[in-house]
């Protein structure tokens, strides 16, 4: 198959224009604005605070020279710090399209909309011309992120999709899997995996990281629907969550924003640097997501056990559900139904192959059920991360 190729080498599986709105003042504009030019290839991301730090700054500049991104426009109010002329030329040397309203200088909504519109129209004819190039595995990044987990997450439809990892790993994709606060207690597993000794002591303390992070504030990556659904501990919640990573070597470990320096697998490091002065390093599942698509992830395998309807902006969201109760009752937002090894009704390879399967399909073009269905959810927040050292990326 073909993907988009971009001016920097890298090609996308899907073609999509962003609207961009730089402070929360310009949310409904830019909302009006994908809503008048509609389809699914214009979508809606953002940052709401007046005053971006370089997490929020260094992330909408990736979002924004996305592989799946063929232009972005931009919508300012214009008294916000947000350094649109650097978000603007950093989208332009990129090779993309990209244009930038000033709401205080367009005269208000109305022709601002107008516009905007205008802008996205005209760039939707013109972005047809993108070029191709031939797409393969090594082309492709694969994220993954769990969300409304119960009893069932970590011998389903995680284990499903390590087994999947495995799988695409070894046919020399990137596959890349988070985060630090759901692995508490499995960081010597892991570490034991690592390609370098080095790397495998920075696997060890992004999690001694995260543990000491949730103790100073008081709270776990637990959530009340986790125990509702037959979760016990946090302990079994992050044997559940490492099920995701497969059996294979760790090359690397990356913070939101870096890009991956060869094929392999990656752990990402969600917990803020610093000293603490957050509060939840995610705040949601979303915001998850959109982390692992800032490092250059084409889609993200999403299980779940209680159920989640959430999609996301720029890459497709494919849903592993681990649950078969839950597959049949929300079976119109699940892709794949991990809950059969449950059932007896399939292996865990069986599932680990059908996820592979779906993947490429999907990277061919065909929709996941969170595009079909329209979901494209988007967070953004505050964060601090240091630049990961030579040891946390050996194969750079």
């Amino acid at each position: 198959m073909n993907g988009y190729l971009r001016q920097d080498g890298r090609k996308g599986i899907r073609n999509v224009i962003l609207v961009v709105y730089l402070v929360e003042c310009a949310h409904h504009v830019s909302r009006e604005i994908v809503w008048q030019a509609g389809g699914h290839d214009v979508q809606l991301i953002g940052f709401s605070g007046c005053y971006p730090n370089a997490y929020a700054q260094g992330l909408t500049e990736r979002l924004c020279t996305h592989p799946n991104v063929g232009g972005a426009l931009l919508v300012s109010l214009g008294c916000e710090g947000f350094n649109r002329h650097r978000l603007e030329g950093v989208i332009r040397e990129s090779g993309r399209p990209v244009q930038t309203l000033v709401i205080q200088e367009r005269g208000g909504t109305r022709t601002t909309v107008q516009e905007g519109v205008a802008w996205v129209r005209e760039t939707r004819t013109q972005l047809e011309s993108v070029p191709t190039a031939p797409f393969d595995w090594p082309d492709l990044i694969v994220g993954t992120v769990c969300g409304g987990s119960d009893g069932t997450s970590g011998i389903s439809a995680n284990p499903a999709v390590g087994g999947a990892f495995d799988l695409m790993v070894g046919h020399g994709a990137t596959c890349m899997f988070e985060e630090t606060g759901e692995l508490i207690g499995c960081e010597y597993h892991m570490a034991e995996r690592a390609i370098t000794p080095g790397l495998g002591q920075a696997l060890i303390e992004s999690v001694h990281k995260a543990a000491r992070y949730y103790t100073t504030l008081g709270h776990g990556s637990f959530a009340p629907g986790n125990a509702d659904g037959g979760l016990s501990t946090q302990e079994e919640k992050s044997l559940g969550a490492y099920a995701k990573s497969g059996l294979g070597p760790i090359h690397g470990l990356i913070r939101p924003g870096e890009l991956t320096p060869a094929p392999g697998l990656y752990l990402m490091d969600v917990v803020p640097d610093g000293e603490v002065r957050f509060g939840f390093p995610n705040i949601n599942d979303v915001s998850e997501n959109i982390e692992m698509i800032a490092s250059g992830a084409h889609l993200i395998l999403f299980t779940t056990g209680r159920g989640s309807v959430v999609g996301s902006a720029i890459s497709p969201v494919i849903k592993v559900c681990a649950n078969p109760e839950t597959y049949r009752r929300m079976q119109g937002d699940m892709d794949i139904d991990a809950g059969a090894v449950l059932e007896g009704r399939a292996t865990l390879s069986q599932v680990a192959q059908q996820i592979t399967d779906l993947v490429w399909a999907v990277a061919g073009g065909q929709q996941s059920a969170s595009e079909e269905l329209g979901h494209q959810e988007f967070v953004l927040t505050y964060k601090t991360f240091e630049p990961s050292g030579p040891s946390c990326l050996p194969l750079a």
